[in-house]
């Protein structure tokens, strides 16, 4: 197995574990007002989330970019508590000129999330003589992961439509259960 190979499995791996769930809630909280036709819109969010913790990822990971693990540990459910309200009050809030709200804050909550993985990463590339190409197996895998959570919150999606459920009340009740995961998390949190 390569260097690339194996830090792409890492990446994946670290995404879908559910021990971690705490990605996969804001990513499904980015999702929850989406529906699969809207495929398209999907990907440039969660691309956006990308880029974000990717670029953190890289600073942290350089050592360029340093914040206390408990403060980013407390900001996570924070992020994903601000974007499931944000989804219960208005589900597509749009800034000037129809830019949405919703592509800004995944973008500058990876960022966030990014500091997360970052001691991880650090971590596992201790022995590596350049981190360039292990970053971007990393981060790709961790791309093709949230894709795949992604896919089956759009099937799980589609299921409880054609169940009769309308999109209205499949996002209050996703959002609200996100929310309460989030808040529970931020209880729970040593910073306080």
């Amino acid at each position: 197995m390569t260097s690339f190979e194996l830090y792409f499995k890492l990446g994946l791996q670290h995404i879908l574990d559910l021990q971690g769930f705490d990605h996969i809630l804001f990513i499904l909280s980015l999702c929850a007002v989406y529906v699969a036709r809207d495929w398209a819109k999907i990907l440039l969010l969660v691309t956006a989330f990308t880029l974000g913790h990717s670029l953190t990822l890289a600073l942290a990971t350089f050592q360029l970019v340093q914040i206390r693990p408990e403060v980013i540990e407390f900001l996570i459910p924070v992020t994903i508590a601000c974007t499931a309200l944000l989804t219960l009050i208005k589900p597509k809030p749009n800034l000037s000129k129809g830019i949405q709200l919703n592509y800004l804050l995944a973008l500058l909550f990876g960022l966030i999330h990014g500091l997360g993985f970052s001691n991880y990463l650090r971590s596992l590339l201790g022995q590596e003589a350049s981190i360039w190409q292990p970053l971007l197996a990393f981060n790709v895998g961790l791309e093709v992961g949230q894709i795949v959570i992604v896919a089956a919150f759009l099937l799980l999606t589609s299921l409880v439509h054609l169940a009769g459920m309308n999109r209205k009340e499949w996002t209050l009740i996703i959002s609200s259960f996100i929310l309460g995961v989030a808040c529970m998390l931020l209880l729970e949190n040593k910073f306080w």
